[in-house]
């Protein structure tokens, strides 16, 4: 794997929205907050022209602004980190005009989450550059930060220190009143652990890292962004880690897009998986988040963790895509070591 330099004081960090964008008074209000925190210590900030724009549907700008601006932040020497804006919903328009081979000779950490593991995924399987799953740039708004946005800054500098499980989280979207107000912790967590159909007290899973939104791996599979055959190859050695989440997906969609995942090869070498809080989940066919999964993924006997702090509900650990990770959940909480290698 290739990782690239971490940022240091003195160095840029780029944000671009190549979902998308901001456009809310709020939301300008937690940007320049967020950039004014980041200031402090010591980075400096650029901002694309479409971080500021929304089209109201989903998208920062057109397909072709998108894919320029964020080719842009690759080929400026000074920017060392790229922030998504957002997440979004049409990130993949802009995959078949991104020139890969530039992004190979200028490697760069990119981090975002949701619609961004378009890039986030993309990135990894193709280019073999690590990339980073974990928040978007406005949470650096928030006054004190959450000790789940301080991790994201050491993972940033190059500090893998251990991350773990926090004790509540976020379930619902709620419109900020403050820009630098945190999050509603307003719901206790509890991760739990499934080995061949039984909950477990303990396990512990070590693979390379990969992984995203289910919702955004299911446009990918079988496209000619789909490199994760040729990626398992050359990393099956450690086995894969997989780590999960899922935005809208309900039960039936959940189980026949593990199932096309499955078949497509992606899991042959997988040491276990992770799945983080689904968002909006639902069934129509009276079926758990659980046994939508486990019907496709327990015959593989490995295991499998429930509710952890992945994804759209706040907060979440921060995964670096292409690292060797040791991911540990006993008793209810979970920790993850990462090694870069």
């Amino acid at each position: 794997m290739i990782y690239p330099d971490f940022i240091k004081k003195g160095d840029t960090i780029g944000i671009t929205a190549p979902s998308d964008g901001n456009r809310k008074p709020m939301d300008f209000a937690r940007l320049d907050l967020a950039e004014e925190r980041i200031r402090e210590r010591g980075f400096r900030v650029f901002e694309t022209e479409n971080v500021r724009q929304s089209d109201g549907r989903g998208r920062s700008s057109t397909r072709e602004q998108r894919a320029e601006q964020l080719m842009g932040l690759f080929e400026n020497s000074e920017v060392k980190y790229i922030f998504s804006a957002k997440g979004g919903d049409f990130l993949m328009e802009i995959l078949p005009l991104l020139d890969l081979d530039v992004i190979r000779r200028n490697p760069k950490w990119f981090q975002g989450f949701s619609d961004n593991t378009g890039l986030t995924y993309t990135l990894a399987v193709n280019c073999h550059i690590a990339t980073v799953y974990g928040n978007h740039f406005n949470d650096f708004s928030m006054d004190p930060w959450h000790p789940a946005v301080q991790n994201n800054a050491e993972v940033m500098t190059g500090n893998m220190i251990e991350q773990s499980s926090f004790d509540a989280y976020e379930d619902d979207f709620y419109d900020r009143e403050r820009p630098e107000e945190g999050y509603r912790e307003d719901k206790p967590s509890c991760q739990y652990a499934v080995m061949d159909g039984k909950i477990v007290d303990e396990v512990s899973i070590r693979g390379r890292m990969l992984g995203g939104c289910l919702d955004v791996l299911l446009n990918l599979v079988g496209t000619c962004f789909d490199k994760t055959r040729e990626f398992l190859d050359s990393y099956h050695q450690e086995g894969i880690l997989w780590y999960m989440e899922s935005f809208s997906l309900d039960s039936d969609s959940l189980t026949r897009g593990l199932w096309q995942l499955k078949h497509a090869g992606w899991f042959e070498h997988a040491a276990g998986f992770v799945f983080g809080r689904p968002c909006m989940f639902q069934s129509f066919t009276d079926h758990s988040y659980r046994e939508a999964v486990e019907v496709i993924l327990s015959e593989l006997h490995v295991p499998i963790v429930f509710d952890a702090d992945i994804g759209h509900k706040s907060p979440q650990f921060t995964i670096i895509n292409g690292s060797v990770g040791e991911w540990r959940t006993k008793n209810g909480v979970s920790h993850l070591m990462t090694t870069l290698k």
